[in-house]
Order: structure tokens, then C-alpha cells, then sequence
């Protein structure tokens, strides 16, 4: 196969901001050329990597996109629609957005997904792997482009709501995060069908 592509979800449990959706493009032998004086951290899920190690893989894939060695994208779905269609039928309006973006040859790709995500049926290489973003490299790396991305925005919304810790919880269900809430109040960017 020509490419491989990894796709991972980040920001389904939140109860603010958008959940993302990134699909990873590399050749086969991407990860063959990675070189121990790049001095990256053990690649794996985002979740288990520090904010400090997923940041320094950001910075090094984003450097590999720029001269053309890999490609990625990231699509996003907001809160208000979130509360519109569900959770599931945004994640997978995003995966669809994001995977369009860097495989524009379907029959080119495998693509490989994380836990319970599929690709439309004109992928017709395509493996669900559960814990896929521990077990396949393509993964983890959609998975922290993913988190480092939503991470980003969450702390621009920060400076638009301050008073609610979204640059240290991202939007998940702290007790800080729903004593903000009772303080200051529901914002545009809260996901009103999950505080019911």
C-alpha cells in the first residue's frame, strides 16, 4: 500500500468545546527513519505521554509536514451541534472532513482506526484497532496531533471565557470546572446536553 493513515478522536467525554478528529498520512517506512537524535519520547497514546513529551512529537511531526513527509488534519465539530446531532454523528461528520483532506485516493491508503472509528465504505483498507492509539504508530500519532491541537484551542477559549480553567482542563468535568460553572455560569462553547 502506498500510505498508511491513523485516525483518533479526541474530546468525546468534555463538557465544553469541540471534539477533534485527526487522520494521519505517512509512507509505510515513516517510522523506519526516525532517528534516536531526534531524541523523541516512546511513541504512544497522548494520554500517557506528558504535556511536555506530547509537545516535543507536535513540534517534530509538524516540521515533517512542512517538507512534505507526512500530512495531517485535524476537524473539528463544535458543542452547539454536538448538542444538535449527539456526539457519534459529529465524530463522524470530523473523520470523514479530516480523512477527504489527506487521502484523496482511497484505494491508495490503509487506514487504521482507534476503538470503535470507521471510514467510509470507500476505504476499502480499513482496520478498527481497540487501544489502536497504544498498539499502532500511525494512531498515537493522529491521537496527539489531535490532543495537542484541541489542547490550542481550549486555551484560546480561555482568554474568551476566563474564570473557567479551560487551558488546564480542556473542557473535561473537573470539580473546579463545574464550580466555575456555578460561579460564572453556562458559556456559548458548553455542551448543554451533557450537563443535563
Amino acid at each position: 500500500m502506498k500510505y498508511i493513515v491513523g485516525i483518533d478522536e479526541v474530546g468525546r467525554g468534555p463538557i465544553a468545546g469541540p471534539v477533534a478528529v485527526c487522520a494521519f498520512l505517512c509512507h509505510p517506512d515513516f517510522f523506519d527513519k526516525i532517528s534516536p537524535e531526534d531524541k523523541l519520547p516512546k511513541l504512544k497514546d497522548s494520554k500517557k505521554l506528558s504535556k511536555i513529551q506530547r509537545g516535543k512529537w507536535f513540534k517534530y511531526l509538524k516540521s515533517k509536514k512542512d517538507l512534505g513527509e507526512c500530512d495531517y488534519c485535524v476537524s473539528y465539530v463544535s458543542a452547539d451541534n454536538i448538542d444538535k446531532f449527539g456526539i457519534s454523528k459529529c465524530i463522524k461528520k470530523a473523520l470523514n472532513s479530516s480523512l477527504a483532506k489527506v487521502a484523496q485516493n482511497p484505494e491508495e491508503v490503509s487506514v487504521y482506526l482507534d476503538g470503535g472509528l470507521k471510514a467510509g465504505e470507500e476505504f476499502m483498507h480499513q482496520e478498527t484497532i481497540i487501544k489502536g492509539d497504544e498498539l499502532h504508530p500511525v494512531i498515537s500519532c493522529a491521537s496527539i496531533v489531535a490532543k495537542v491541537s484541541r489542547d490550542k484551542v481550549m486555551s484560546k477559549f480561555s482568554e474568551e471565557y476566563p474564570g473557567y480553567g479551560f487551558e488546564k482542563h480542556s473542557g473535561y468535568g473537573t470539580s473546579a470546572h463545574y464550580e466555575a460553572i456555578k460561579n460564572h455560569g453556562v458559556t456559548p462553547i458548553h455542551r448543554k446536553s451533557f450537563l443535563n
